[in-house]
Formats: structure tokens, sequence, C-alpha cells
């Protein structure tokens, strides 16, 4: 009998160690550490006291958590950009979309399951303009067993761009809540946290990449960048492209990159040029008329190893010019899924659910002109004429609770006018938008088309817009109005590149297509934070399928209390 209970015993840990994954466990501190750029220090808000934060390292569909203790004086959220998150929108980030935000000396574990993923994606924080410090990459290495679809590389390192302010990034925030006008433009951009040999007091900090000639490295750029698209290139090298935003591409080479702020590109340096230093050098894209921009450039340096004397001041590379669209449209136009037998396309083609995005800079009017945008007005941003507004609590916890009267349900298919959406000359009423907090309801499996058309108002801008959730199959792009009866001939319908962000051109249009096939609430949004802020916002509603599996998982215990 003894022998019998032993048996059962050791049988009942067998099978429950079968049955138990163990999960890989993180902690992330944020917390407010002083940091010195530009010949001054101030406290930045940073994860566990590093800028850029921690890198996070995990394989194709691994499973994660991540503890979130908040010892910072502000509320904070954490967002993991372009992990689809299977049915978990919980973990999902955004603040008052998915979660209400993690209080001062609050805590939350944050469970991040990977997918389909492979490459870079990034983490950040998700709420006011705290991304400007609180940012990191994740690292996917294929599965295990499983190769690069391209030669290993000898090393492989993350380039994190962003943005610099001398003032408290809070303070640029809330003057531009205050007033109604534009931001602060940054006082630098960043490579790695720093900003490079060009700015003051920052020479000896820049960042190194040291490399042996004839071997070849992965980059993997991030444009965690506050405000900008920027143009990234090295002096005198080329680079191929083989990834972007978590999926493998067709390689591209090319002597410049466009990067969208939430985008991320892997590609292929050869170490093949005369030893020396060279300069790696970043700059805006900002083409729209009378948008104040960082005119500034940061660097890096790219450092042959051996015995050798280097050129006294290293090759800066040829960007294109600051307003160059055609530039900008080249590069992202030209990027194709790999789609082999290994990592197939699957593009929807019998589409249930057409979409008609117009995406704008408005105005608000102000009480006697007294604001600071044009004409004494309040600047806004909008979809479809809607300009989004934040709920008291966040709408996951509302839609799966069955709490009424926190967001609305019609999210218009089209705009409610039509008009010349590029030209030159547009009336001023066409400027002021509607406030709301409006969703669009999707059932499962729906194939969605979705055209984002940018417009003149205001100015007109790009507008690198994000979907969360879900990444999607970028079939068209151009310049002017899209035209429903000619455009969609020219659709890539074969190899379109899987992305989870992309910019819609200057005055231009941009179509995408995805499978309604991850319930929950996904945001969706410009990656200009001012942008975002001013309302260029709204929410996908996937509702569950028919089994289980197609149902959105139960919350977590630990969601932090509105």
């Amino acid at each position: 009998m003894w022998l019998n209970l032993k048996f059962l015993s050791w049988l009942v840990l067998v099978v429950g160690a079968i049955h138990c994954q163990a999960y890989v466990h993180h902690t992330f501190v944020v917390k407010e550490t002083p940091y010195t750029r530009l010949c001054s220090t101030k406290n930045i808000l940073t994860v566990n006291g590093q800028f850029p934060g921690p890198a996070l390292h995990v394989h194709q569909g691994d499973t994660i958590f991540v503890d979130v203790h908040n010892q910072g004086n502000f509320n904070i959220t954490i967002h993991w950009h372009g992990v689809k998150q299977p049915r978990n929108p919980w973990s999902d980030g955004p603040e008052y979309i998915t979660q209400c935000p993690i209080q001062p000396g609050g805590k939350f574990r944050q469970k991040i399951i990977f997918s389909t993923e492979v490459g870079t994606l990034w983490w950040h924080a998700h709420s006011e303009w705290w991304r400007a410090t609180v940012h990191g990459a994740i690292i996917i290495h294929p599965k295990k067993g499983t190769k690069y679809p391209f030669p290993l590389p000898h090393a492989e390192v993350p380039i994190i761009f962003g943005e610099w302010w001398k003032q408290e990034i809070l303070a640029v925030y809330n003057e531009a809540i205050f007033t109604g006008g534009a931001p602060n433009v940054s006082d630098a951009y960043t490579i790695n946290g720093q900003p490079g040999a060009l700015y003051p007091c920052s020479k000896p900090d820049t960042f190194k990449l040291k490399v042996d000639h004839g071997k070849t490295y992965l980059l993997r750029l991030i444009n965690s960048a506050v405000m900008d698209i920027l143009f990234f290139a090295i002096a005198k090298h080329n680079v191929t492209v083989v990834g972007t935003d978590g999926s493998y591409t067709k390689p591209l080479d090319s002597s410049y990159v466009t990067i969208s702020p939430g985008q991320t590109i892997d590609v292929l340096l050869k170490a093949n040029q005369k030893s020396d230093h060279y300069y790696m050098a970043a700059r805006a894209y900002s083409a729209a008329p009378g948008v104040a921009y960082d005119n500034t450039t940061t660097t890096a340096i790219l450092e042959y190893n051996g015995n050798y004397t280097p050129s006294s001041s290293p090759s800066l590379p040829n960007l294109p010019y600051f307003n160059n669209t055609n530039a900008s449209v080249s590069f992202t136009s030209s990027l194709r899924s790999l789609a082999d037998k290994n990592h197939p396309v699957s593009v929807p083609i019998n589409i249930t659910k057409r979409l008609f995005f117009v995406i704008s800079v408005n105005t608000f009017p102000c009480p006697n002109n007294s604001c600071a945008g044009p004409n004494g007005t309040r600047l806004a941003t909008s979809v479809n004429n809607i300009s989004f507004v934040n709920p008291y609590i966040d709408i996951l916890q509302a839609y799966y609770g069955h709490i009424n009267g926190v967001f609305g349900t019609n999210f218009p298919d089209f705009p409610p006018y039509l008009f010349n959406f590029t030209a030159e000359d547009l009336p001023l009423y066409l400027e002021t938008p509607r406030h709301g907090t409006k969703v669009k309801i999707l059932k499962f499996n729906t194939t969605v088309e979705l055209v984002f058309q940018g417009t003149t108002l205001v100015g007109g801008n790009d507008h690198p817009m994000h979907l969360h959730g879900y990444s999607f199959y970028v079939v068209g792009m151009g310049l002017g109005n899209f035209d429903k009866d000619k455009d969609p001939l020219r659709y890539n319908l074969v190899d379109p590149p899987f992305m989870n962000t992309i910019a819609v051109p200057l005055d231009g249009w941009t179509a995408i297509r995805f499978r309604a096939d991850n319930p929950g609430v996904w945001f969706m949004h410009c990656h200009f934070d001012r942008h975002m802020t001013w309302g260029m916002d709204m929410a996908f509603v996937v509702k569950n399928g028919k089994g289980r599996k197609q149902h959105i998982l139960p919350p977590p215990p630990d969601m932090p209390p509105c």
C-alpha cells in the first residue's frame, strides 16, 4: 500500500510538471533618476535606473511576466509595443483604454504573451509623454531549433533613437495642454541615450559601435522619438533591411533608412570599408508646412577594430533633406514580406468590412482667441472628425463588465464630410471636429480593409499610425486622394510588409488589411505623442468567437484601480 501511495504521489508530480510551464519573471521599478545631458542634470523617469531601459530577451512563442512597481511620483502604464497579446488585452498597457494607470506606490504584474512575432519590438510608457525616457528593446529570438532566414551575424546591437528636452518632459506636456499650442521641440535627438559629438558636452559619451573588418552585424533599430520620423544612415556604408515590426522582410539594400516613431527595423551592416571611424547619424524628416521640429543631428560612431590611425574627423553620411517626402515614401513603399515557404503571408482577400478613416489636424475655438494655436485656437486632431477623449475608467473594464455610459459604439466607417482632402484651401468649418469616446465593434474573424486618408487641414502632416493587438499588411500607399476605383488595382496582395506601425504620408493615403481574430479592446492612434494627446485615437472592440479559445482571458486579480 505504501509503495502504491508513493507511486501515485510521484505520478501526480510528473503530470503536474507536464502541465505546468515555467515562466520567466522580470521586475521593472519605475523611479526618478538623475541624468546629465547637454551640460545640465535633471531627474528623469526610468525603469531600473536605466536610460534607455533594460532590454527583454525572449524566444518566439514565449510567455513572460513583468512586475511593474511604480516608485515614482506620477501615474504610469507600460505597453509592449507590437506584441499581439492573444486574448490578453489586460496587459497591453494604454492608459484608460485597457487599464487605469499604476498609481505611485502601486504595482501590476503584466503577462506578456508572444506568438508570431520574431525580430525586434520594444516596450514603453503609455501615459502622458513619459515614454520620452521610459522605454527599451524587446529582442525576440527565433524559436529554439530554428534559424534566421539570413546568415548568422557576428553580433546583434540595439540602436534606439530618442529625444531629449532640457525641460522636464512633464513641463513640456503641461505647457502644450495649457496653452493649446504646439509643444516645444526637443533640444537633441539621441542614439542609445546619447546625443553625440555634434552637441555641447556630449562628445566623450557618444555611443560607439566597434566592429571587425569583414564581419556582419545585425542592428536592431527602434524609433522611440516622441515627435518625429527620422532618417538614419551610416557614412560610406549601405545596410540591408531584413525585418520590420517583428516580422521578416525580403532583403532590401539601401543607403538610408526612414523610421517612424513606434517602428522597428532590423538591418544587416557589413563592415566592408577601409578601417576607420565613421559617423552613424539620424535627423528629422519633417515636411509639414509651418510645423516646428528639432533640426539637429544625433550621431554615434562606427569604429573598426585594429591597428591604424583614424581620420581626424569621422565622415558624416549623406542623409535625405528634412522635407524629402519622396525619400521617405520611397523607402517605406519598397519593403516586402519575406513570403517564403517557412514564412508565408496570409493577406485577407475576401474583405467583409471596409473602413475609410480620414485623419486630420484640427482646431477648436478658444474664448477671445486666447489659445496658442493658429489664430488663437486650440490645436486638436481627429479620426473621421471625432477627437478622442479619455474616459474616466478604462474601456476594457467597461466593456468586460457591461458598464454603460463609458464609450459609444457608433464610430463611423466613413467620414461625415467628403471633400477634396488634399486641396490647398479648405473651408474653415472643416477644421472643427467633435469630441467623443467611441469604438468600432468588429465581429470575430472579420476581414478588414482600412484606408487612412491624410488631409491638408491646418497644414497637414505625416501620421505614423499604430494598431495595438495586431500586425497588418500594408497593401497600398500613395500621395494625394485615395481613388477607390483605381488605387486598389495597384495593391500588393502577394508580399506586402507585415507591420504594426505605418506612416501615412503627408497629403497622402495608406491602405492596410488584417483579420480581426484577437478578441479584446485594442487602441489605434498616431504615434506622434502630440497628435495622440490631441485626439487622433480610437479603439476597436473585437468580439469573442464561438469556442473558449476565441474568448478574452479573464482579468488578472491585481488590475490597477481607477
